[in-house]
């Protein structure tokens, strides 16, 4: 089975935490971690690679927090996952053809390639937006009667 990682399931819900609250102000590890029942401690190793791929922005200001270095229609999920999970590929040779003496004849290496970039086009067309906009139309349904 071809999964991604927790870092990249984790990594794409602190992003969209982050695009539900754009233009609110940096908002706290502490707090995304809370909001999305996340671990801290392992959110705290996604945002490196978040902010080395230039992603998100740490504020040292005043309490600091992190928010998005561009709108949540600019980002795409294939960069999220490409920073956290390196180049989206299902089978090693289709990048690296010099590992297999088969990979000039070999058919499913071409099937496995065009599977990868179909993966990669849909994944360049899933915006935070988007993102923002289905977890809206998902919570809703979750009314809170409470009085």
């Amino acid at each position: 089975m071809i999964r991604i990682s927790t870092k990249g399931r984790y990594g794409s819900r602190f992003m969209l935490e982050l695009a539900i609250n754009y233009n609110k102000g940096p908002m706290l590890l502490k707090e995304i971690a809370k909001r999305q029942e996340l671990s801290e401690g392992y959110l705290q190793h996604i945002v490196d690679s978040l902010k080395g791929a230039r992603l998100i922005h740490s504020n040292r200001v005043g309490h600091g927090g992190y928010t998005l270095v561009r709108p949540p229609s600019e980002i795409t999920l294939l960069e999220i996952l490409s920073s956290l999970e390196g180049k989206i590929n299902l089978v090693e040779c289709v990048d690296k053809p010099d590992i297999c003496s088969r990979s000039q004849i070999c058919v499913t290496r071409d099937i496995w390639g065009d599977l990868g970039s179909q993966m990669t086009k849909s994944l360049k067309s899933i915006t935070l937006e988007s993102m923002v906009e289905k977890n809206k139309e998902k919570n809703s349904n979750n009314i809170d009667y409470a009085i």
